[in-house]
């Protein structure tokens, strides 16, 4: 079966010399701190535990060979606005610190399914569980967090504990809804090695066939998964319906 890992990284601001508070370029010059990573929580998809490392407890270094160790570990990774925030955060973190990449992985980023599949008031993750019905983020006082965990405020360190695996947690019952609405979902009975028919999306053997699907040059039986509800097709052409295709050369 594929290992998923759900992960989500919460990452400390930079910090400048300003002049002014409106629409203001920073040039390089100015800059004072860059912005580095504070702590990560993870969790491997269906287990009760959350992971989590951080800067306060386990010291930069022993913070992210942990995350590199899950990350080596996973064949899919799960996700939001992972592809343009969290996975290249950890990269620049890995190669800064001398690690090499972590074995290759599938990345499945909800945002860009929430984007592209649907039409939410807002795309962010707190509303969209909201929406659905789902639990929702820890309340926090805002930026006043970040800053405390900056300056080793141990208060701050436990809410933000808190928060960063509340966020994993809400992360998992969100993919566990949009299963049915992720499109190319990298195939999950691939892993195992499993040649029986099973759910591309989930694995489940708990499949309905229901009608065709139709490509250019075949008819395919198509099938629903009674599991997670996302729909599929077989490998090879339906025997009762097979279909001639000739390539017609225009005059």
């Amino acid at each position: 079966m594929a290992k998923v890992l759900l992960l989500d990284v919460e990452t400390a601001p930079s910090v400048a010399f300003v002049w002014g508070l409106w629409d203001k370029f920073i040039p390089v010059s100015q800059l004072v701190e860059a912005g580095y990573t504070l702590c990560w929580a993870a969790k491997w998809l269906g287990d009760k535990k959350v992971m989590y490392g951080s800067v306060y407890e386990h010291g930069e270094k022993e913070m992210l060979k942990q995350m590199h160790s899950l990350m080596e570990e996973a064949d899919i990774i799960i996700t939001y606005n992972g592809n343009k925030f969290d996975l290249p955060i950890l990269n620049k973190e890995f190669i800064l610190n001398g690690l090499t990449p972590p074995a290759p992985y599938k990345s499945v980023d909800l945002l860009k399914v929430v984007r592209r599949q649907f039409r939410f008031t807002s795309n962010k993750l707190d509303y969209v569980c909201g929406a659905l019905g789902l639990d929702t983020k820890v309340e926090h006082k805002g930026m006043s967090l970040w800053v405390g965990c900056m300056d080793g405020d141990a208060k701050s360190w436990k809410i933000m504990e808190r928060y960063n695996k509340r966020d994993v947690k809400i992360l998992e019952q969100l993919y566990e809804v949009l299963l049915p609405w992720i499109p190319n979902h990298p195939s999950v009975p691939l892993y195992r090695c499993d040649e029986s028919l099973a759910c591309n999306t989930c694995g489940s053997h708990n499949v309905q066939r229901r009608g065709y699907h139709h490509t250019a040059v075949g008819v395919y039986p198509r099938f629903r998964c009674k599991d997670c509800g996302a729909w599929g097709r077989g490998r090879k052409q339906a025997e009762d319906r097979k279909v001639t295709t000739q390539l017609v050369r225009a005059k």
